[in-house]
């Protein structure tokens, strides 16, 4: 959490950390910017101080919102010193040289933010050079604002909450959609007799997603038969929807306020086939042995432990007695969400991974079976909360369907 900052900058010995680059894509910068609706700018914190935005002049009312200490970035009149330096990278370091003169940015300081890789290295390592006061540090996982993440406080929890009770409303309304569709024989037409295809659902829920102010920067899968049995195909848009194929639906969209929630359903219209109801009631109970051994102090890494010995227990290869396994249980329990989709806690099962489950973790639990020899796959996420007295909360409020019958024609 943010309150944590201190103490790990604190712990890792430095005296100051700064942020830089654009707000979009950057979860770091909107971290630290509260929402904020500004482009991009620089962010000192210093050890034991409120941090401090270096902002563009012509967002100088937005930057009021993020509750920063605020610095006007033409205070420093970086085009006289492009003028001065007729070089970019020089221009750049004597920016910051006067940035931190101005700050009193001295000893330790840990860079962060979003940057091409080869130009960061030039960059860092010049001014490194250039500033006798100043020691450039890095950090390769696990970095200050990685774990400053990790654990949400009430306000990041409340936009997770928006975010998913929005991407759940989708996820109903486009099953909602596909069953008001008219069938012919085992597929479902559109009002000109044609096929309906994957494509034309995900421009449903492109559709829906906008309505509700959501953005899809990673794209949805929604993905039928086969293609489901491959965990991160995201279907083929020519793919006829038909009747008893099982669709894998995981749906991972942004909020407004930069908030990601991430909710996975495996549902078939019409009727389900036996094979597809055996591997949807593990993978079902899998989810719940999984939230049942979620405790405080409980090392992250179990969480995988228990969902392959769940599946092995019933017949499946997992990753756990064969790592390149293409079927069976295949990929990992869970992983942190939040500013983005993918951050920590780690749950990979790894002797190095020491994280045990925090208050304010919130995490996937998404175990999944694919056969794709078979032609099917099954897989279902929920996101975990844990609040400040250890107890679990499920925020996906969206019960768990196989079979969702179409216009009357019901499970055979």
């Amino acid at each position: 959490m943010k309150k944590d900052l201190d103490r790990l900058m604190e712990e890792r010995g430095l005296d100051a950390a700064v942020v830089g680059g654009n707000v979009y894509g950057n979860p770091t910068m909107n971290y630290l910017l509260n929402g904020a609706a500004v482009g991009g700018g620089i962010i000192v914190k210093k050890r034991g101080q409120t941090p401090t935005f270096i902002h563009h002049s012509i967002e100088r009312e937005e930057a009021v919102a993020s509750g920063l200490e605020l610095v006007d970035m033409s205070r420093y009149n970086y085009l006289s010193i492009l003028r001065e330096k007729h070089d970019r990278l020089a221009a750049n370091v004597e920016l910051y040289r006067r940035i931190f003169a101005d700050l009193g940015v001295k000893g330790d300081v840990g860079f962060y933010g979003m940057a091409d890789q080869g130009s960061a290295f030039v960059f860092l390592g010049a001014l490194d050079q250039a500033l006798p006061d100043v020691r450039v540090r890095g950090e390769y996982q696990e970095g200050l604002f990685d774990v400053a993440r990790a654990t949400k406080d009430a306000d990041e929890v409340a936009m997770i909450r928006q975010a998913a009770r929005l991407t759940c409303e989708v996820i109903s309304e486009t099953i909602a959609f596909l069953q008001r569709q008219r069938v012919e024989g085992e597929t479902l037409v559109t009002a000109d007799g044609a096929p309906l295809t994957i494509g034309a659902v995900k421009r449903e829920i492109m559709r829906l997603l906008a309505e509700r102010r959501l953005e899809d920067p990673q794209g949805v899968i929604f993905a039928i038969g086969r293609d489901g049995a491959i965990p991160h195909s995201k279907g083929r848009p020519d793919a006829p929807i038909r009747l008893g194929q099982p669709i894998v639906y995981d749906l991972y969209p942004r909020h407004a306020s930069g908030y990601f929630f991430d909710c996975t359903r495996t549902f078939c219209l019409g009727y389900a086939p036996p094979e597809v109801e055996k591997i949807y009631q593990d993978v079902s109970g899998c989810v719940d042995a999984v939230i049942a051994a979620s405790q405080v102090g409980v090392p992250a890494r179990t969480l995988q432990q228990v969902a392959c010995q769940f599946f092995e227990e019933r017949g499946h290869p997992t990753v756990a007695s064969n790592p390149q396994t293409e079927e069976g249980y295949v990929h990992s329990i869970s992983h942190g969400l939040g500013l983005a989709v993918h951050e920590e806690p780690s749950f990979a099962d790894i002797p190095s991974n020491t994280t045990t489950l925090q208050p304010g973790h919130v995490y996937t639990v998404e175990p999944g079976l694919y056969y794709p020899d078979r032609g099917y796959g099954v897989r279902i996420e929920d996101v975990i909360w844990i609040d400040e007295q250890g107890t679990l909360h499920n925020l996906t409020d969206l019960p768990r369907q196989l079979v969702f019958e179409m216009n009357g024609r019901g499970s055979r």
